[in-house]
């Protein structure tokens, strides 16, 4: 039973997620679609821009472990949490800034949007693994499901904050763009101090010295690079994301090329798909991990949308384009049992000693995967349809590919066995008497 203390405590925690959901929305939606339509950058720019934020993941792995080891002003997550959502706060505002006054900046524009979303890279990776890593030392046991809850609240803050901005920049206007953003990144810095407020654990510090015995490079050599248990995970999160987000950019073209849709029918596709997800991860983490154990919910999201890329491939051969938001809709179920089930696998292979670098691994994985499954889907799009000259055959490719990648994920999923993990046979070394949390 959990206590009504334990829900206000976690409904303070759902702040960040909701802040950090609707800066997603300004940075990836807003400010995305200015760059092209106001300022005229090329999209390739753009989203070499946009990618930054991804080349900058790795610095998760080392700031996991530099606060893993070294507490400031006393706390190992709450503190370098703040000083991430200072620094991702002062990037929005940089980027908003740069291109409200991209005029007078001339040929230093590329230059200063450069910098900005560096900072804004650095920011929400180091502000979103120390969240993490937070979670994990909080939710202990059963709770741990729980964390499906926040990516709840990450995707109701999406859509609170994309209507929002859309209504308060209807026309693009420099000065209220600034409002905006400097707004957002206030709201983005008071919600995450309320969020993380006295929060953490003092007692979890004591494991700092421990976990300090091993210098980062030898913490990841042993705990993660000669840990097969660590690899294993690494390459199911990494081959999930490639298999169910190389899609991403890919339903609404497919579904106008190949099915002949119109652009309001494929508009609504990813309200489709993101009704699936939520609908998913919100059950998963109330009930259908308690009932089933989460490498079961894991399996199940996995297979339920290889299904689905089989059933496209399928569409494109029939042409029942009526049939294709319904198998949107189960894509996005299976997106979101996926992500319920990995996501709470994550916590069980995370130790509070290390919380901040596992998160830090696993969250690359994550970031890594979704930048190499947009890439790829992309990239074999374009090739396979100037080879063929067939729109069916360039995306039943990426599906097909989609399917693999899924397949191998299911059948690595059986291989994971969280006890024989380095990181839990450390914490039960350096505990004795006590076993590996499971």
């Amino acid at each position: 039973m959990i206590r009504f203390s334990t829900i206000l405590h976690g409904l303070r925690l759902a702040l960040f997620s909701v802040a950090f959901g609707v800066m997603s929305a300004l940075m990836g939606g807003t400010l995305n679609r200015l760059l092209v339509a106001e300022l005229k950058l090329s999209t390739t720019l753009v989203g070499l821009l946009f990618a930054l934020p991804l080349f900058t993941s790795f610095i998760r792995v080392w700031l996991g472990h530099h606060a893993d080891t070294h507490p400031l002003w006393g706390t190992r997550r709450e503190s370098y949490l703040i000083l991430g959502a200072i620094a991702t706060a002062l990037g929005i505002v940089s980027v908003a800034f740069t291109i409200a006054t991209a005029l007078t900046l001339g040929g230093g524009l590329v230059f200063a949007l450069f910098l900005a979303f560096v900072l804004y890279g650095v920011g929400r990776n180091w502000a979103h693994n120390m969240f993490q890593a937070l979670l994990a030392e909080k939710l202990s046991g059963p709770n741990k499901r729980l964390v499906t809850l926040f990516e709840v609240a990450t995707l109701f803050g999406t859509v609170v904050g994309a209507g929002a901005i859309g209504r308060a920049l209807e026309t693009f206007d420099p000065g209220r763009l600034m409002l905006v953003a400097l707004v957002i990144g206030l709201v983005l810095l008071a919600f995450s101090i309320v969020s993380v407020w006295r929060q953490e654990d003092p007692r979890t510090t004591a494991s700092a010295d421990q976990a300090g015995k091993k210098g980062f490079n030898k913490a990841v050599r042993e705990l993660v690079l000669a840990d097969p248990q660590a690899r294993l995970f690494f390459l199911l999160v990494l081959f999930t994301f490639i298999g169910t987000l190389a899609q991403d950019v890919l339903l609404e073209p497919y579904g106008a090329l190949v099915l002949g849709m119109t652009v309001g029918e494929t508009t609504r596709l990813t309200a489709f798909w993101g009704i699936g997800v939520l609908i998913s991860m919100l059950v998963s983490g109330t009930v259908l991990i308690h009932w089933f154990g989460h490498k079961r919910v894991l399996r199940a999201g996995l297979i339920a949308s290889l299904a689905t890329f089989v059933g496209l491939v399928m569409l494109g051969l029939t042409g029942r384009a009526e049939l294709f938001q319904p198998l949107v809709l189960v894509m996005g179920l299976g997106t979101g049992l996926a992500g319920a089930g990995m996501l709470t696998s994550a916590m069980n292979f995370t130790t509070p000693m290390r919380a901040g670098l596992l998160m830090g691994v696993w969250g690359m994985a994550n970031v890594i995967g979704r930048a190499a499954g947009g890439l790829m889907g992309g990239v074999i799009v374009d090739v396979v349809h100037a080879v063929t000259g067939s729109a069916l055959q360039a995306y039943a490719s990426v599906f097909a590919m989609e399917a693999l990648m899924l397949g191998a994920a299911l059948a690595m999923s059986f291989g994971l066995r969280v006890e024989e993990a380095k990181a839990q046979q450390e914490v039960a070394i350096s505990t004795p008497g006590e076993s590996p949390v499971v």
